[in-house]
């Protein structure tokens, strides 16, 4: 059942190809300003000075500090942890340990959040329906159901909002301290560490999972109660543990083989030039490549919930129905 869903997730995905390479060209053009934005900074920081030319040929750390010391806004947030692999560690270390974003880039985490909840909705009816839905459709269907799932989304932020900021600072701030106390050997002291990691890591996951198939519910079903889908989440997971854990394992691990060809093929600080623009087509092929492993994640999800909860207007093949029916092309002929 779990490779079958798995399987089932990425015809789902090929199917609608086009999907990833909007949502990429979108994401790429929400960004574009704010690097329109950073330049205008870096330009103004170093007009026409003789470190200007040394910058362009690579990269002087003197003045990276400098500028890092002095940027506001925007600005602050360019640092070498931007650069190739080190993004991907620098935001790892901001879940696990609980740090906060750049308070310039909050308003635009929460739009993009809001932007990534109105197209859920469309996206998952899209991969329930199995089929193509057209603008129209997809669009329709993210209007009707984008309230439902930004209540659904307050509701998930206030159970992460006590993840951080009640049980971590437990964890690694009072249970940490207790433990350690006295304690002399500093591996034994990097252990606890490292398991209070994955208990946070663990609770993190059973939020997500079951946030995600209170989502699926909401669309799959039209439910309209937020509560009433994080209930029906609830006992999905719980009557069928190995199945919704097997599959999220295994886009995981997926994920992971995308990090590690990531982390081996991760361009690093170059001048401008064509190495310049390999660099920054590679970067763009992994972000492509993590948007299809996403899209994936929540096609797989539908398509285990649909194969053990069969709803017959999204699981079965739709009716051939006017203009979609073989009599429209044998009229066209």
């Amino acid at each position: 059942m779990v490779l079958r869903a798995w399987s089932d997730g990425w015809r789902r995905v090929a199917r609608a190809r086009g999907m990833a390479l909007a949502l990429h060209g979108l994401t790429f053009l929400l960004a574009l300003p704010l690097a329109v934005m950073l330049r205008d900074q870096i330009a103004a920081q170093l007009g026409t000075s003789v470190m200007a030319a040394a910058v362009a040929d690579g990269v002087s750390y003197d003045w990276w500090t400098e500028f890092s010391a002095q940027a506001g806004g925007l600005g602050t947030t360019f640092t070498p942890s931007i650069i190739g692999f080190g993004s991907t560690l620098d935001a790892l270390s901001r879940v696990l340990d609980a740090r906060s974003p750049p308070a310039s880039l909050l308003w635009l985490l929460v739009a993009y959040l809001a932007l990534w909840t109105f197209l859920s909705g469309g996206i998952l009816d899209r991969y329930a329906r199995q089929r193509r839905t057209y603008a129209h459709g997809f669009f329709a269907a993210a209007g009707r159901l984008f309230f439902r799932l930004a209540r659904l989304a307050a509701a998930a932020g206030l159970v992460y909002w006590l993840l951080f900021r009640v049980v971590h600072p437990w964890l690694f701030l009072d249970l940490y301290r207790d433990l350690t106390r006295g304690v002399g050997v500093e591996p034994t002291a990097l252990l606890w560490r490292l398991l209070f990691y994955a208990l946070f890591g663990a609770a993190l996951l059973a939020v997500n999972l079951v946030v995600d198939y209170a989502r699926i519910r909401l669309v799959v079903e039209d439910r309209r109660s937020v509560v009433g889908a994080l209930l029906a989440s609830l006992r999905f997971v719980r009557r069928h543990p190995l199945a919704v854990a097997g599959l999220y394992a295994l886009n995981a691990l997926v994920f992971l083989v995308l990090l590690a060809a990531w982390w081996f093929t991760a361009p690093g600080i170059h001048g401008a030039g064509p190495a310049m623009w390999a660099a920054f087509a590679a970067g763009q092929l992994y972000l492509l490549a993590r948007l299809a492993i996403k899209l994936h994640f929540l096609s797989s999800q539908t398509a285990l919930f649909q194969a053990h909860l069969a709803h017959a207007a999204y699981t079965a093949a739709p009716a051939a129905a006017w203009p979609d029916s073989p009599a429209a092309e044998a009229i066209a002929r």
